[in-house]
């Protein structure tokens, strides 16, 4: 279903799954997950009086099924997770992770904000239990567009909305005294979605549908290389690293290169109209989205990343 803000989707979720374990009391997440992940984690755990058990992954990297597993306990409620770490482009191991938290009775909510209509995802086949991603990054939505939300099937009348509006209801239009829940997935639905912003969704849909996820991958994928290859040859003598994962098999995306001086250079790359995002501590992101980027495009944004480094300082 599409409808809430991101944020509002991950709490409904959060939410809607802890309630659902009854005797578990915990939530894992990792330190390097977005903010807004964390803090509703957070929220969610300190309203309900429940632990957080976070994970902390090497920053280049991202989370791995062992570190999940070694703190996956019959204590664990929920385990929040980024599909692609924001900060790295790291591409983690779905489907082994999503089974594994099963044999110990856990549910686990996916983010696939950095991976919908990059890189291609089999939510029903490999048994996900719950994803929020949102529409504008790859689905070129626009900052406020609309997110959405997946349930697997056989939870849908497990859960619980926890937050019941009307749109949600068996019957919208009855204007009913109490709230009876629709069934499927539409259950899930709060108020009226933004429909201007769903409609302004429609026409790049229908371009990754005629384009094919595959064959966008395969751009990324190229894209991301070319990215890698410059900045091993015009940044690296000035101090520049890759901070993402070389190996194309579990990277999304995205690349981030650090340097120390990234912070005020990113500044400085806005006024020349090269926008990438800054990642904390010294991370320069960045993001590629194949159906929109040329090669040609990086290979200038990148180079007026090394112009920025040689300017003299003031």
């Amino acid at each position: 279903m599409v409808g809430d803000s991101t944020t509002v989707m991950l709490y409904k979720w959060i939410r809607a799954a802890l309630a659902s374990q009854a005797g578990r009391d915990e939530i894992v997440i990792d330190a390097g997950n977005f903010p807004t992940d964390r803090f509703i984690a957070e929220g969610i755990a300190a309203e309900l009086g429940m632990g957080v058990r976070w994970l902390e992954p090497d920053r280049r990297s991202g989370v791995s099924l062992d570190q999940v597993r070694d703190v996956t306990s019959p204590h664990t409620a929920l385990i929040v997770l980024s599909d692609v770490a924001y900060r790295s482009g790291y591409l983690a191991d779905v489907p082994a992770i999503t089974a594994m938290a099963h044999d110990h009775g856990a549910l686990v909510l996916w983010d696939v904000c950095h991976s919908a209509g990059v890189i291609p995802r089999q939510l029903d086949d490999w048994r996900v239990d719950l994803a929020v991603g949102c529409t504008y990054k790859y689905l070129n939505g626009g900052p406020g567009a609309p997110a959405f939300g997946y349930v697997r099937s056989d939870l849908q009348q497990r859960l619980r909305q926890p937050i019941q509006g009307w749109m949600g209801s068996a019957q919208p239009f009855a204007m009913a005294e109490h709230y009876t829940p629709s069934d499927g997935i539409r259950r899930f639905i709060s108020g009226t979605p933004s429909i201007i912003g769903m409609l302004a969704m429609q026409d790049m849909l229908a371009l990754i549908e005629r384009a094919g996820l595959e064959a966008i991958r395969a751009k990324s994928v190229a894209l991301t290389e070319f990215a890698i290859q410059i900045s091993d040859g015009l940044l690296s003598p000035l101090g520049v690293q890759v901070g993402s994962p070389r190996d194309p098999a579990v990277r999304g995306s995205h690349v981030t290169l650090e340097h120390p001086e990234f912070r005020g250079a990113t500044e400085q790359l806005w006024e020349l109209g090269v926008i990438p995002d800054f990642r904390p501590p010294d991370g320069l992101r960045i993001g590629l989205s194949p159906l929109s980027t040329s090669f040609a495009e990086l290979y200038l944004g990148l180079n007026a990343v090394r112009e920025v480094l040689c300017r003299p300082a003031s």
